[in-house]
């Protein structure tokens, strides 16, 4: 009797072509995404990951929880993200030392973290 590979496994290669690291090794989880025009006026060209990322990101929102609502392992979603940015889907506001006491986005990334586990 064989064993089928594990689908849960090969999903995640698949899904970023077998890259671990992301075009950005810069993005940090706590990034704030936003669909960009391109992004909104392009869902009929995009894979289906790519399409659920975009659409969710019509609200601003943290890799960090985009990987919880799309029960993406973290590193999946931050290849995938870096990816949407690259080819303008998406933009990225990138976390500074204003955002350090935003108590709303600090607790908005603890509950997505927390969806991943």
């Amino acid at each position: 009797m064989t064993e089928e590979p594990d689908i849960s496994l090969l999903r995640p290669y698949l899904l970023t072509a077998g890259r671990a690291q992301p075009i950005d090794q810069t993005l940090e989880i706590e990034a704030q995404v936003l669909t960009s025009r391109l992004g909104a006026a392009s869902y009929s060209k995009l894979s289906y990951e790519r399409l659920q990322i975009v659409s969710l990101c019509r609200n601003t929102m943290s890799v960090a929880e985009i990987a919880a609502m799309l029960g993406l392992h973290i590193g999946v979603a931050r290849v995938l993200v870096a990816d949407l940015v690259a080819l303008g889907y998406v933009v990225v506001r990138r976390p500074g030392n204003h955002n350090s006491h935003d108590l709303d986005m600090i607790e908005r990334v603890i509950r997505g973290l927390e969806t991943i586990r």
